[in-house]
């Protein structure tokens, strides 16, 4: 990863961003995938943006992108891309959906980047760099303990039983109160910027976490999956992010409790 690919993957947020606005509020068409998840011309459009630049200008890197699959490459780098992380945010009008651009080499997230275009915030992460809002570093803040903690989740639809009971069991030790659902990626970007504590999620694929690791980690956080082992592109998709890695420890101690 040089510098160089962190000004390519700002140039593809441009162009994705580009493309979804003028769909924004407005109107186009959308279906359902095979897994009941919705999908927009405004997700089809980004993701094409973004795909064009990456195959013109880096034939030789893969591409895993959520609505048009996997193109391998040679190189042993490859981008992956969510043109819209919160389609159903996006389309009910919510502007808290963000398109999800990350680098993998060798497996592993060495750049990623949050874009919501709507409301032109855009965070970058970059192994051996500080993660930036709008090109201002920002740190995510300290928590003492885990009944001071702000915890974040898509939602308990997205839960299964068994997963949603244990995701219950850290609610209870949080300030759950304050327990935030919705967001997708915006919570990450939140946590980045030391406004979230927690985040925890289940059932994720590559394209919804991996752009996140580089964010949360740049910015002072820390990701794993619930048994505390580092993210890659073999994860199985159980997150937890943390804006205080001492409070890592704590979360996975919660999440595991039996049933």
């Amino acid at each position: 990863m040089t510098p160089a690919d962190i000004l390519l993957a700002n140039r593809l947020a441009d162009a994705a961003g580009q493309a979804i606005r003028p769909f924004f509020r407005s109107t186009y068409t959308h279906e359902a995938k095979a897994d009941a998840s919705p999908v927009t011309e405004a997700d089809r459009a980004a993701e094409t943006a973004i795909r064009r630049i990456i195959d013109a200008e880096c034939p030789r890197d893969g591409i895993i992108g959520e609505e048009f699959g996997e193109k391998t490459g040679s190189s042993g780098r490859t981008w992956i891309i969510d043109p819209i992380d919160g389609t159903i945010s996006f389309m009910a009008g919510r502007p808290i959906f963000g398109t999800l651009i990350a680098l993998l080499e060798d497996n592993w997230p060495v750049l990623g980047i949050i874009d919501q275009c709507i409301n032109s915030e855009r965070w970058v992460g970059a192994a051996g760099y500080p993660t930036t809002l709008n090109g201002a570093p920002v740190q995510t803040r300290s928590c003492r303990t885990l009944t001071q903690a702000t915890l974040a989740s898509s939602g308990p639809q997205y839960f299964s039983q068994h997963d949603g009971d244990h995701f219950m069991d850290l609610a209870a030790q949080t300030a759950h109160k304050k327990m935030l659902f919705g967001g997708d990626c915006y919570n990450y970007a939140l946590l980045a910027s030391g406004h979230i504590d927690i985040v925890v999620e289940a059932g994720l694929k590559l394209h919804d976490f991996a752009a996140l690791i580089p964010v949360v980690t740049g910015a002072g956080g820390m990701m794993s999956d619930w048994a505390g082992e580092p993210l890659h592109g073999a994860s199985d998709g159980h997150v937890v992010a943390v804006g205080d890695p001492a409070r890592l420890e704590d979360v996975l101690e919660a999440l595991a409790c039996q049933h």
